[in-house]
């Protein structure tokens, strides 16, 4: 008997695909997935892919599967066809290297979803002539996805300069009052620069999601709007 059930109609009803979130999933669950995968031919991104996880993994099926370690994930894409064109829009800001496990997981989720996804990474306000050097670029996208830890100065920072709606990922990054995260997560909420949309701690994948849905209704307004 099938282990799971796999929501189908997850992409036609809300515009992202069912990814599989791996903690807490056995090496069998895991593979089973992917198995049924193979069989329909259709694309997976598997998300918190350890590395050890992933050397459990029958040597089969991780000959077929593009995985990154830096940001735990997995692909599966058997349709994918490499002169497609990536849609642009969307930048990742990274404050440390150290938040850069949180910016290549977004980034992946972007990739899967049909979205380029370049990062700016080590541009934290302990330096801030290093974002300051990078602020046209910046400038140059409709929306930012900012990933920072300890006191997440950068997201109140970053949404007083910019035009573009800033989504706030909050790392684990930090120690003492950092409280893993929950400093950078209550700086986000209770920032006085307007425009910042905050996800969970370490949720990388929702915040590619959300800004995903975010271009997708923009492209979708647009498309009327010349109807």
């Amino acid at each position: 008997m099938q282990p799971f059930k796999w929501d189908a109609e997850r992409k036609m009803r809300t515009g992202i695909a069912e990814a599989v979130y791996c903690s807490g999933k056995t090496v069998s669950q895991i593979e089973a997935i992917l198995v049924f995968h193979l069989k329909q031919k259709t694309a997976v991104l598997l998300t918190r892919l350890t590395e050890a996880t992933w050397q459990q993994i029958d040597s089969a099926l991780c000959e077929i599967i593009d995985y990154d370690a830096a940001s735990n994930t997995a692909i599966y894409q058997p349709n994918k066809d490499k002169n497609d064109t990536l849609q642009q829009g969307v930048l990742i800001v990274a404050a440390g290297t150290s938040d850069m496990a949180l910016a290549q997981e977004a980034a992946r989720t972007l990739n899967f979803n049909g979205f380029s996804a370049p990062i700016i990474s080590d541009v934290g306000v302990a330096g801030l002539w290093r974002l300051m050097d990078n602020l046209e670029e910046i400038r140059q996208y409709a929306l930012v996805i900012a990933v920072a830890g300890m006191e997440g100065a950068l997201f109140s920072v970053l949404a007083g300069l910019i035009h573009a709606p800033v989504i706030a990922l909050p790392s684990a990054v930090g120690y003492g009052v950092s409280a893993d995260g929950q400093a950078a997560l209550q700086s986000a909420l209770a920032s006085c620069s307007p425009g910042i949309v905050t996800v969970n701690i370490g949720n990388g994948f929702g915040a590619a999601v959300a800004a995903i849905k975010m271009m997708n209704m923009q492209e979708n307004e647009q498309e009327v709007s010349k109807s």
